[in-house]
């Protein structure tokens, strides 16, 4: 079988916003059918070319959970594409693109979307298991008398215990938020307050030059709600510094070093990628950005560190792409938190986790500032749950296309204990 090579060919996402603001309005279908008719538009795709959408959500809705299926109905696109919905927890929107690669270097496609949306504002709120069981029998019966209802509510008192639960995003197995996980991982890999207010300011100021200069008007579209349009990233503080980053008060533990401007903040968003085979896209006469040359995803324990994943998932990347760390242009790290992020950095330089977690003698290396996260990370621009893979993938191919750089790496970690990496490399 000949071997075909699948490459990117664009990518475009919505604005991100800070849950229940400007973006409040429109679900996570809605917003990856704005990214989807957004990308579709720039690149004046021909619609009966494409085979399949693969879309990826973690706040799933819960009566159309095939995301992907419904936005190609509500675009109004051929019945014939094929649609499915990934999840991966954060590493989702990768997901979709890597299951998108190998799907037309198998040869089962040549032009599918991939990408992912997350709508934390408009995330179910789930009653106690009991009022299920208990509601549900009469309301599918249809045949429930007065009686039989008065019956049921007397069973459910007092009222207290049956209210609406918070979400919380907390791990199953151990009950802890992911705010606690990394409070504990800043502790034990001794990662100070002011080296995480540090990373947090660096990625508004780039984020906010990104901005600025118009790096990022090819990558975001604008996208009308409601009430009025929204042009850029809403959470990018172009004004912050150090001084005011610390002054904010921890967030998960008393004393601790986690605040909400050293950490992601609940957003809203969309972000798709058009991937087809290099010889579809010349064919169609479309220039390839980038490829992705390799990836890898891997699971560890969730009551250990559970946002290490990146530090395990990198070298295996980069191993499987016949690279170094050393060699490659560009970083970007997924920033759920600082402390994770100069965590996973800390393990990658540390000859010790080289022997003892991934079994080799040297350190996997160490990250040059200056090549990591140039254009800000998510802590800056946000964090839609299964967007952020398939916004990194878009930035990191523009840029190996625009500055005509070789290869870039990206790392994301994800609730579960899971991480993900991916090499990319210019086409």
């Amino acid at each position: 079988m000949t071997k075909r090579r699948a490459v990117v060919v664009g990518g475009m996402r919505t604005p991100f916003a800070k849950a229940f603001t400007e973006l409040m309005e429109l679900d996570t279908i809605a917003l990856g059918a704005a990214a989807t008719s957004a990308l579709l538009r720039k690149l004046d795709l021909p619609v009966k070319e494409i085979d399949a959408v693969v879309w990826s959500g973690v706040v799933l809705p819960p009566l159309s959970v095939n995301i992907g299926r419904e936005i190609i109905l509500d675009l109004g696109l051929p019945t014939s594409i094929d649609g499915m919905t990934v999840t991966r927890a954060c590493a989702s929107g990768l997901q979709a693109i890597t299951s998108a690669v190998a799907a037309i270097e198998r040869g089962d496609a040549d032009v599918v979307i991939a990408g992912g949306s997350d709508s934390t504002s408009n995330a179910p709120i789930t009653f106690p298991t009991k009022v299920t069981r208990t509601l549900a029998p009469l309301a599918l019966s249809g045949k429930a008398t007065p009686q039989d209802v008065l019956g049921a509510l007397a069973q459910l008192m007092p009222l207290s215990e049956i209210l609406p639960r918070q979400p919380r995003v907390a791990e199953r197995t151990t009950g802890e938020v992911m705010g606690e996980s990394a409070e504990r991982m800043a502790q034990r890999n001794e990662i100070s307050r002011h080296a995480q207010d540090e990373l947090a300011l660096r990625s508004h100021q780039r984020a906010a030059r990104a901005i600025a200069t118009g790096v990022f008007d090819d990558e975001v579209a604008k996208l009308e709600t409601p009430n009025g349009y929204v042009h850029v990233d809403t959470l990018v503080r172009a004004d912050t510094s150090l001084e005011k980053l610390a002054k904010l008060k921890p967030v998960f533990a008393k004393g601790g070093t986690i605040t909400a401007g050293n950490a992601t903040a609940l957003t809203d968003g969309a972000a798709a990628v058009v991937l087809m085979s290099e010889d579809k896209a010349r064919a169609l006469g479309y220039t390839p950005l980038a490829a992705l040359r390799s990836w890898s995803y891997i699971a560890v324990d969730p009551a250990d560190q559970l946002l290490i994943g990146p530090a395990i998932a990198v070298p295996r990347a980069l191993e499987k792409a016949g690279l170094e760390l050393s060699q490659v242009d560009v970083v970007d790290m997924h920033e759920a938190f600082a402390a994770q992020v100069l965590s996973v950095l800390k393990m990658l330089g540390s000859q010790a986790f080289a022997r003892e977690r991934l079994g080799r003698e040297r350190a996997v290396g160490e990250v040059d500032p200056e090549r990591l996260n140039i254009y800000g990370g998510s802590i800056a621009i946000g964090h839609p749950f299964a967007a952020t893979g398939a916004r990194i993938v878009t930035t990191l191919a523009n840029e190996l296309h625009r500055s005509q750089k070789q290869t870039a790496l990206l790392g994301i970690c994800a609730a579960g204990g899971l991480g993900a990496a991916a090499v990319l490399e210019r086409v």
